[in-house]
């Protein structure tokens, strides 16, 4: 029976059973195998890997895998740029726009608050989320590492956490969205880009306080969803500045 060696590197480490994590270890195996296909089959979904190294040299995800080989698993670099070396990853996206499994309407909302183009419906299924992320070139997040490993999927990312404030966090780190936040500009119902809206146009749906009191109002084009600056604006605001603050 053929066998190989494999290592692990950084978060990838998360989906590997204790006896794995941070060393090397040894698989085997018997039948003509990619590196994509026993990396996947140890847990780990294709889109968390950055660099794949054989023996030392980088490899595609084609590569057929060889007795004795020794495979080191490299996640994304945040401090060192290995496009020139990385023969896995896909081409970097101009713009970071998300689509969302049905466990994370939460987030979904807050990536929106914070202005990224989010889809989410409560009621996608597995083919239609991996097939919008292809034709659209959109960031897949996801809690199902099995929706990770379908092969359309090219850009995605396993959510660790459940706490879904947590998650926002993890996400911004992950994707290194700081500079790239423009809050409050999509409506969190539907995600599409807010309009000004005239107070004198809208005057008839507005509660009789906010009449009164606010001059300032966006309406989204799709829905009709209005939005001002009350004090749950005033709450988000904060939540953002937390969020960076941290």
């Amino acid at each position: 029976m053929a066998q190989t060696t494999l290592r692990f590197y950084g978060p990838l480490n998360d989906f590997l059973p204790r006896s794995q994590r941070r060393k090397p270890f040894s698989n085997p195996f018997i039948h003509r195998v990619s590196v994509k296909d026993m990396i996947e089959s140890l847990g780990v979904p294709h889109p968390e890997v950055d660099l794949v190294l054989v023996n030392g040299e980088p490899a595609p995800f084609s590569y057929v895998v060889q007795d004795a080989d020794y495979i080191s698993v490299y996640p994304t670099f945040y401090s060192l740029s290995m496009a020139s070396f990385s023969l896995v990853r896909p081409k970097p996206l101009t713009e970071s726009r998300f689509v969302l499994d049905v466990h994370l309407g939460k987030l979904a909302t807050s990536l929106r608050m914070l202005g990224f183009d989010t889809l989410y419906r409560n009621d996608y299924g597995d083919e239609e989320l991996a097939r919008i992320s292809a034709e659209q070139d959109r960031i897949l997040l996801t809690r199902d590492r099995g929706l990770l490993m379908r092969g359309l999927v090219d850009y995605g990312y396993y959510v660790r956490h459940t706490d879904s404030q947590l998650q926002l966090k993890e996400v911004v780190a992950r994707f290194g969205l700081e500079q790239q936040v423009s809050p409050f500009r999509r409506c969190l119902v539907c995600n599409t880009v807010l309009e000004s809206v005239v107070k004198e146009a809208i005057v008839d749906q507005l509660p009789p306080k906010v009449r009164e009191t606010h001059n300032v109002f966006h309406r989204c084009p799709h829905c009709g969803r209005l939005y001002w600056e009350g004090t749950h604006y005033q709450r988000m605001q904060d939540f953002v500045k937390g969020l960076f603050a941290d």
